[in-house]
């Protein structure tokens, strides 16, 4: 029975050489992980921990970057904006100067054009009296001529009398001593050299 008693023994408790066994076994395992595998992965994770925190900051400087560039962005465009205005200001003063030198310039062409005209207008004129005195002188001639009874054919004489005829027709009235209108043919108005009287 002692044979049978040492044989049964109580299942919960391992047998002592298993223990031995296991606590080697233990010992072993607990030292190889604890020489190579416990570092690389303290290494692995410093390494990721680095990595995240490295990758929070460049987000961070990227953020702080962007928002830089933002700023700057901005500040460019109403620098723009602004620029973009005085151009546009510029623009509009330089279009009424422009427009205002081509008024003055159309002022003094028509001026220009007025003076010339206005020449022009003198010299025809001149010349239409010019003409007329010489056709009012060859009839001045004529009708004193008729009216004296003899001929002015001198030229001279002829000469003579319608200078002094048409400097009293300039500077005369139109009226007769008598305060009436000499009519002649035609109803024209006509003036007698005093030495054809």
């Amino acid at each position: 029975m002692s044979i049978l008693a040492a044989e049964a023994h109580n299942p919960l408790i391992p047998p002592v050489g298993e223990i031995i066994v296991g606590v080697i076994a233990f010992a072993i395992l607990y030292f190889v992980l604890a020489k190579f595998v416990f570092p690389q992965m303290e290494k692995t994770f410093v390494a990721r921990r680095e990595a995240i925190e490295g990758g929070i900051e460049r987000a961070e400087a990227m953020q702080a970057e962007a928002k830089a560039a933002l700023d700057q962005y901005r500040a460019q465009l109403a620098e723009a904006r602004t620029e973009a205005a005085q151009i546009r200001d510029a623009a509009r003063a330089e279009g009424q100067q422009i427009i205002e030198q081509l008024r003055a310039q159309a002022q003094e062409e028509s001026a220009r054009i007025v003076a010339r005209g206005e020449e022009q207008l003198a010299a025809s004129r001149q010349q239409v009296i010019n003409e007329l005195r010489g056709q009012i002188g060859a009839l001045a001639v004529d009708l004193a001529g008729r009216v004296v009874g003899e001929s002015l054919a001198d030229d001279a004489r002829r000469s003579g009398t319608v200078d002094r005829f048409l400097d009293q027709l300039d500077g005369m009235s139109a009226t007769t001593p008598d305060g009436q209108a000499g009519r002649g043919q035609g109803g024209a108005t006509v003036y007698v050299p005093q030495d054809a009287r």
